[in-house]
């Protein structure tokens, strides 16, 4: 019998992916999986079809178009607080999915360790896996996720080689402190370890808050591998357009896996990004208004079904602690979706303690009607409950 490599035992379908096939077996609402679902701005579709118009359907450099890159080295300057230079240190991957695994192949070996904090993103999780490294876990303090230093300190070990950081979180919402940051650095200088930051929430930023980069921070800039991407804030999730930005010395092999895996990200559509990356601050502020307003008409509504939401600081990712009567979150997934059409995402996806049987994740990147149909919709389940 021809064989099945060993690197994916154990793994299978994410219960993400599994409840936006059941939501489409049902016909339901999908606030489980962050397809974020909503119209696509003209200029990226006009930078698009100009590229494609003009013939721009070969390969790119492996490392991206040249003017993606330089107005991604705009934006690190003006809204993160670094400079990177764009011929240098930054990486157009395909997705940030596809950044976090070339900075992963790029830095570690079989066998090292990896820091993930819990709730984590389940790709993380699966893609270190996948490569041979080894996860830690170190719980977030719930309920508004603090860190426990002490046992940070104490996950660390000669073999570990990285941190993930997920700032703002998937699924928490948390945004990290540059306290907490500097910290996390500190301990990664002493312990010779990377610090790779998802920040592809970046902009989703909620109550006056503001996104701090870990590479913004002078003391952890040459041990940090910055990975975000577009999908999320031009609500092109299906174009994966992602980036990994890192110290030269770095940036170097990431490349060079990104051409291994990819080749390059899908040239017009870089295009079309570059394009995007000339709207007004105000695009910004909008999208982060708009999402916010939107968390509140979920959390209001999940208060009112029964359930105990935990209110993100970013993101457009809700934890949310089911009602006592559900005997785990996969019932309590299940009977949401099979009575109420709304889909969410068991807890456990995010967990390996037991609290997440206890949680749902709810994402809000619908458009406002949708949303408030699936939290109607939620109100009249905990009505038929009672």
């Amino acid at each position: 019998m021809n064989q099945i490599s060993d690197r994916l035992r154990g793994l299978v379908q994410s219960d993400i992916r599994r409840m936006s096939r059941e939501c489409d077996r049902v016909g339901g609402i999908n606030l489980g999986q962050g397809i974020c679902d909503l119209p696509t701005i003209p200029e990226l579709v006009e930078g698009a079809c100009d590229a494609i118009a003009s013939n721009k359907a070969t390969y790119s450099k492996f490392e991206g178009i040249d003017l993606l890159r330089e107005r991604i080295a705009r934006k690190l300057e003006h809204y993160n607080g670094f400079k990177a230079d764009p011929a240098r240190e930054i990486v157009v991957t395909v997705g940030s999915s596809g950044g976090f695994l070339a900075a992963a192949m790029a830095t570690l070996n079989a066998g090292d360790e990896v820091i993930l904090f819990e709730p984590y993103y389940g790709y993380h999780l699966n893609t270190l896996s996948v490569l041979g490294f080894t996860p830690k876990f170190v719980p977030l303090q719930a309920p508004d996720w603090s860190i426990d230093f002490g046992a940070l300190r104490a996950a660390f070990s000669p073999k570990t080689k990285a941190i993930v950081v997920c700032t703002p979180s998937n699924p928490s919402g948390k945004m990290f402190t540059r306290e907490e940051l500097e910290k996390i650095g500190a301990l990664c200088r002493e312990f010779n370890a990377w610090i790779f930051t998802d920040e592809i929430y970046e902009y989703i930023v909620y109550d006056g808050r503001k996104h701090v980069s870990v590479a913004s921070i002078p003391s952890c800039r040459d041990i940090t591998i910055t990975i975000s991407g577009f999908s999320k804030t031009f609500s092109i999730t299906g174009w994966r357009i992602g980036y990994a930005v890192a110290n030269e010395r770095v940036a170097a092999p990431i490349g060079l896996m990104n051409d291994l895996f990819a080749i390059c990200a899908p040239t017009p559509l870089q295009w079309g990004v570059a394009r995007a990356l000339e709207v007004p601050d105000s695009y910004y502020r909008n999208l982060a208004a708009d999402y916010q307003k939107k968390r509140n008409i979920l959390a209001e509504a999940l208060v009112e079904a029964g359930f105990r939401p935990s209110i993100p600081e970013g993101s457009y990712y809700m934890l949310a602690e089911i009602p006592d009567e559900f005997r785990n979150d996969r019932d309590a997934a299940n009977s949401l979706l099979e009575n109420a059409r709304v889909a969410s995402v068991p807890g456990s996806a995010f967990f390996v303690s037991e609290a997440g049987k206890r949680m749902l994740r709810f994402c809000f990147a619908k458009d406002f009607d949708s949303l408030e149909e699936a939290c109607k919709r939620l109100r009249a389940l905990r009505g038929a409950r009672v």
